[in-house]
């Protein structure tokens, strides 16, 4: 394997079409605002961030053959991304999500991955062929995973010897998507980024704070887990502890993105060989400088 990328990113690429406006909306609210439309994704704004950072991350996920497809893929060139293991799809046109954020957070979204769903274990591989990893000779680095992916999918890649050497780290992509993450909750190779939420919803339980939500999560058998909660205290637990962090304040303008923006930070503070206090620290941060609008899109 030549030219070799520093980290899979695995999971849904699309476009995301975001709606913003600094008024407090309610249902059926009508404002003047901001429309863009930008390249998102779990994958890709992981991806996005990884780059930022200096890392060269690989994208596996499906993308159709339509003009929406190809302009999104050469986005995703001209920002370095690897885009050589893309699954490029016929038949299947290319994701949109769609999200209105007014000045009290998020309103709504709608995320339209059926594209990736129906495309299955093609976007693996490269995984499997010998490309980027094999039965032999599995891939050994870094993964980011996220929840997009059908629940037999992930169930698979729990249980596949394809991912058995990787460094595994897992988002859910969404609260409505959290449950399709119970298979991999006990992979001990694997680490969960989740927030209060999306943990409650893991556990059946409702939770008050970060730390009681990570303390949950590993009794019930999470090798490692990272649970922010908004503003408040963000938590990072493993069978040796609890650590913990509050994020700086700062003026929120937009949400969407900001969870996978602390998990890439924290992926590259790690591999720079950052304490757990030191990582959870710097992707708080990068978190923080992404809502205030520091970090383009």
């Amino acid at each position: 394997m030549t030219n070799r990328p520093d980290i899979l990113c695995i999971g849904s690429v699309l476009w995301d079409i975001i709606g913003r406006t600094p008024a407090h909306m309610g249902a059926g609210a009508d404002v003047p605002g901001r429309i863009t439309r930008l390249p998102g994704g779990v994958a890709m704004n992981i991806a996005m961030t990884l780059g930022r950072f200096g890392l060269r991350p690989a994208l596996l996920t499906a993308i159709g053959r339509d003009p929406e497809g190809d302009e999104l893929v050469a986005a995703c060139a001209r920002m370095g991304l690897v885009i050589d293991h893309i699954y490029r799809s016929d038949d299947l046109p290319t994701d949109r999500y769609m999200a209105v954020e007014g000045g009290n957070g998020l309103i709504a979204a709608i995320a339209d991955a059926h594209s990736l769903e129906a495309a299955g274990d093609k976007i693996l591989r490269p995984l499997m062929n010998g490309t980027l990893g094999g039965k032999t000779a599995p891939w050994s680095g870094p993964i980011a995973l996220d929840g997009n992916l059908t629940t037999g999918l992930l169930a698979d890649i729990a249980r596949s010897e394809a991912f058995a050497a990787a460094d595994l780290r897992i988002a859910p992509a969404s609260p409505g998507k959290a449950e399709r993450l119970l298979p991999l909750l006990p992979v001990r190779n694997a680490t969960l980024y989740v927030n209060l939420e999306e943990a409650g919803l893991l556990c059946h339980r409702r939770f008050d704070t970060a730390p009681e939500a990570a303390e949950a999560l590993i009794d019930r058998g999470a090798a490692r887990v990272l649970v922010t909660n908004g503003g408040r205290t963000t938590a990072d637990g493993t069978a040796d502890g609890i650590v913990t962090a509050d994020p700086r304040p700062v003026l929120v303008t937009r949400v969407t993105g900001a969870g996978d923006t602390f998990m890439a930070a924290h992926i590259v503070a790690e591999t720079q060989g950052h304490s757990r206090e030191d990582a959870l620290r710097a992707a708080l941060d990068a978190a923080a400088h992404y809502v205030s609008g520091d970090i383009g899109s």
